[in-house]
């Protein structure tokens, strides 16, 4: 038996030009990738003391041969957008002669994607962890270990190795609170990997774990991961008070994030809880203004409201808002462009994640499609992904036989990312955002980490910062620099505790402005492709075997 291991876990790029790279962002703050790996730090934490840890991500860093001499076991695995690199990162431990375990959400809803793992972890690490451990110990170098859905205990869960994350590489970190969502969204893969009874963490746990950043010495953004924060909203009412005293105790070292579904606004008292535990933005699942569209996706919690009021009061209570949006929906009847845009700018949200429908593996939407026998074959990938290289929502999705015209879902697609994200439309939002968002006036007394004195109202450790983004403006967006500097003016002179925010919206903007045009370009390909007959569906037959489809084979054929 052995009882030491040397553990060299590797993070997967995101294929190509993602979405979630934000790397433009990322210089404005002097890192090199948003967060880190959280799921695998915290499976180092879940493998025994004597077994040693080293981290290498691939978003922020280079894997040498060294690191790989070092290890004893590489172990890996992300999500579909990481599956290229995951693929990568096996073939290049294999060169070495080291075996892998890959774990995580893509090869828990796709194994069979992973043939040339030593060993797949499917599911929940904390449900099957032990059983690993006990086979590599008694000599096993093959294997796949699946846990129980559902019935992982997070109450259990060990603090993660945040020890092992070089902090100057990642504008924020991550924490966990709970898992599932209560919801049914149909095209969501959430429910099918964690339940739809959320499990939470202990108050204690929680606060042990903001205790381990703190005492490492971070201070600033941590984001609770969670898919849903209110899943379970008697159990976040419960720890919230405790966290509002962890703050206030500390002078408030952290501002959050999290994700949570547009019923948040209903509930004024749970608002007020996170204003005053110093939360500063929601993502929120919006999907389509059109409420045909959320019924027949089974997302009857967005309709009977007004999306707007939500929004702006979110706002009012200090957080703003960042937003989901699909197209591509069966329900769609037609021309969905205008509606959408109307819903961004009523609702004021400058962020907004625009993708194209994708049937993830294991969701009611692919099983729905599959009998209808309108999915494409798992390996079919959309020509413009293929071609840059990349595979997120954004680029890889309509992996199905559309309702609707695929043509015209493609002009949708593009003509709403052209509106929205036109510095004048942008800006104009983050203008509204700023004048409503009514940020609280902490009292940091308590903190041991004095802030410097303010020359107008900003920190002079952000002056450098400041220059750092209106350079990066000036020089990689100028149609962008008056519009910023009129909002950042306003804030400033009217509402200055809302100015960090402003400039948080310009740096991601860096990111965005760029990408939607890259995104838009490649959609433009696929519509003349179309137009000029160089793109099919997959035969009933191709998707039938599961072959691959690709444009250069559609266009042969």
């Amino acid at each position: 038996m052995r009882s030491v291991c040397n553990v060299l876990l590797v993070a997967p790029r995101f294929s190509g030009q993602s979405f979630w790279n934000f790397e433009a962002a990322c210089e404005v703050y002097g890192a090199r990738f948003p967060a880190p790996p959280l799921g695998l730090i915290t499976v180092a934490a879940l493998l025994p003391a004597s077994w040693q840890c080293r981290l290498v991500n691939r978003n922020t860093e280079a894997l040498q041969d060294c690191d790989l001499d070092w290890a004893d076991l590489v172990m890996t695995g992300g999500m579909l957008p990481q599956q290229p690199d995951t693929l990568q990162i096996i073939e290049l431990a294999h060169r070495r002669r080291k075996p892998v375990v890959v774990g995580g959400p893509d090869v828990s809803s796709s194994p069979e994607a992973y043939p040339a793992a030593d060993f797949r972890v499917l599911g929940e690490a904390e449900g099957v962890i032990d059983a690993f451990i006990a086979a590599w110990n008694s000599g096993a170098r093959r294997g796949v270990f699946e846990a129980e859905k559902f019935k992982a205990d997070i109450t259990a869960t060990p603090i993660p190795r945040f020890d092992l994350l070089k902090r100057r590489q990642y504008t924020y970190f991550g924490v966990q609170f709970a898992r599932g969502c209560p919801f049914t969204c149909e095209f969501c893969d959430i429910i099918e990997l964690y339940g739809r009874v959320p499990r939470v963490k202990t108050v204690q746990q929680m606060l042990a774990e903001l205790e381990r950043l703190y005492g490492l010495g971070y201070r600033g953004h941590v984001d609770f991961v969670d898919d849903n924060f209110i899943g379970n909203k008697k159990a976040v009412k419960a720890f919230l008070p405790h966290l509002i005293a962890w703050q206030k105790e500390r002078g408030y070292p952290f501002e959050f994030s999290t994700e949570a579904s547009i019923n948040i606004a209903d509930d004024d008292a749970l608002l007020a809880l996170m204003r005053a535990a110093n939360f500063f933005t929601i993502f929120v699942g919006i999907e389509s203004p059109d409420t045909d569209t959320l019924v027949s996706m089974q997302k009857k919690q967005n309709t009977r409201r007004s999306l707007a009021d939500c929004v702006h009061k979110i706002y009012r209570s200090g957080m703003f808002v960042n937003a989901g949006f699909i197209v591509g929906f069966d329900s769609e009847k037609g021309a969905v462009a205008e509606a959408m845009i109307e819903c961004i700018e009523a609702t004021s949200i400058p962020f907004c994640m625009v993708g194209l429908l994708y049937a993830l593996p294991t969701t009611q939407l692919t099983r729905r499609l599959a009998r209808e026998g309108r999915l494409f074959p798992p390996s079919y990938v959309m020509g413009f992904a293929a071609r840059d290289g990349i595979g997120d929502q954004s680029t890889s999705g309509l992996n199905f036989e559309t309702a609707r015209p695929r043509r015209d879902i493609l002009l949708d697609y593009r003509t709403i990312l052209a509106r929205i994200y036109r510095p004048a439309a942008y800006y104009g939002r983050v203008r509204t955002l700023a004048r409503l968002l009514d940020r609280p006036e902490l009292d940091r007394s308590a903190s041991k980490d004095a802030p410097p004195p303010r020359p107008f109202g900003l920190p002079v450790r952000d002056l450098a910062l400041l220059w750092r983004l209106v350079w990066r403006i000036a020089v990689r967006q100028p149609a962008a620099l008056w519009p910023f500097l009129k909002v950042f003016g306003e804030c400033a002179w009217k509402n200055p505790r809302a100015i960090d925010y402003v400039g948080m919206l310009a740096a991601v903007y860096l990111h965005l402005g760029p990408f939607s045009r890259f995104v838009m370009a490649a959609a433009d390909r696929q519509i003349a492709e179309i137009d000029c007959g160089k793109w099919r569906p997959p035969s009933a037959a191709a998707a039938e075997h599961g072959d691959a489809v690709t444009v250069e084979e559609t266009q042969a054929a």
